[in-house]
């Protein structure tokens, strides 16, 4: 199934623009809006034993390689905070429903979620064109998304809290550890065609001229396409100091067989993954040992939280079975709503948002905050090299928690306007 960059394009618009005519048009959120969503009615149903909550994940197309085990950790964590008495009280009930890998369907299942199911909150989406479609019915509706995965920034939703990483948190460290420790002076980009690629590029771009790197090439292919061979010719006639990895969901097979038959590896042509978790790296039938990612937490963390984890996952799934960073960010976010829920004393949206600041979970990643401010959390970042196993080991930590920055106001380098 192949489909144009305008098709994904214009399934995020139409999504855009069936939502906002059901808000009206004075509901559309700004980038930085964390003010109160509309009070619309909502028809979540607490007055029995049970609280229902939406999973929204992609179960088909070619997201579903990452997102499938998404869903795996939240069931997971449900069936853990059932087993330890609910949430006030109540069971979780579980509504699953299948994005599709297609923005248009997230919006659509949102939207049936909040609005037929009547869940208290959802748990889901992955691509950032999925977030951009979902978040004006959330907005609209007003109901919470905790959305899992690392995202190019510029962005803090009243509706969203955002578990996965910010920019400053995954690809400014990652960039900072390839200028300082490998002393790298050339990069080439490589990126799935949509908006977190272009996004996370264009921020390191300006890094990069800030910095003095040179920036020798820079390729984009559909989110589900696989024709990466002519990419694949210009990092061998450019031979850049490292590739940065912006590719999402099974495209990155195509690449790295791609990358494979060139006689490409990481001696003679590193790359730093920013969606490369231990999930994708075990689909993917080329040795990747010595390869980089940079996320905030891998398999092999070494904590009691994570060892925890680790044994329950594979006990409930199997001990083939591995842990990555978007499903424990999503486990994560599931105790972490858990946390505010309690602290709120209430499900209503509006008091659980209140009572959101400065809620802390011991994690498998390690200590993690809410920042109320901008709904995304503290988190440490993680240089990670994949061994021979498939799994990735840890080879350089930030100094503990980095505080999020989605709108990058700390770096002077960054300027929003500049393409």
């Amino acid at each position: 199934m192949v489909k144009s960059r305008a098709r994904l394009i214009a399934g995020t618009a139409a999504a855009l623009s069936a939502a906002l005519v059901m808000t009206g048009c004075g509901s559309k959120s700004s980038d930085g809006d964390t003010a109160a969503g509309s009070s619309g009615s909502s028809c979540v149903d607490t007055s029995g034993d049970t609280v229902k909550l939406g999973f929204l994940n992609s179960m088909s197309g070619a997201m579903s390689i990452s997102e499938k085990t998404v869903s795996d950790s939240l069931n997971l964590a449900a069936e853990q905070i059932n087993d330890a008495g609910g949430i006030l009280g109540k069971k979780i009930e579980p509504i699953q429903e299948d994005g599709a890998s297609e923005p248009t369907v997230f919006a659509e299942k949102a939207e049936k979620l909040i609005q037929s199911d009547c869940v208290a909150a959802v748990f889901g989406g992955w691509t950032s064109s999925s977030r951009v479609a979902m978040r004006p019915v959330f907005k609209s509706l007003n109901n919470i998304l905790f959305y899992p995965v690392q995202y190019e920034g510029l962005e803090a939703d009243h509706n969203i809290f955002y578990t996965g990483a910010t920019t400053n948190q995954q690809i400014i460290p990652a960039l900072d550890f390839l200028r300082t420790e490998k002393k790298i002076k050339s990069i080439f980009l490589a990126g799935s065609d949509y908006v977190f690629p272009r996004t996370a590029n264009k921020i390191i771009k300006q890094y990069c001229e800030e910095y003095g790197i040179k920036v020798v090439g820079e390729e984009y292919q559909p989110l589900d396409q696989g024709a990466w061979g002519t990419a694949v010719d210009k990092i061998v006639s450019t031979k850049p100091d490292v590739v940065f990895n912006t590719i999402n969901g099974d495209s990155n097979v195509a690449f790295l067989q791609a990358y494979d038959d060139k006689g490409l590896n990481s001696s003679n042509a590193p790359i730093v993954s920013v969606s490369i978790a231990e999930e994708e790296a075990a689909a993917i039938p080329v040795d990747l040992t010595g390869q980089m990612t940079s996320w905030n937490y891998y398999q092999t963390v070494e904590s009691p939280e994570n060892a925890a984890f680790v044994k329950a996952f594979k006990a409930k799934f199997g001990e083939k079975r591995v842990t990555s960073d978007p499903m424990e960010a999503a486990y994560t976010s599931m105790f972490l709503y858990k946390a505010m829920v309690e602290k709120a004393g209430s499900f209503d949206t509006e008091k659980v948002i209140g009572a959101a600041d400065g809620i802390t979970y011991a994690a498998p990643e390690g200590k993690v905050t809410v920042n109320g401010e901008n709904h995304h959390i503290a988190k440490t970042n993680l240089i990670g090299q994949v061994q021979p196993d498939k799994l990735i080991k840890t080879i350089f930590s930030s100094d503990g928690p980095i505080e999020p920055d989605p709108f990058l106001k700390t770096y002077s380098w960054w300027d929003p306007s500049k393409e």
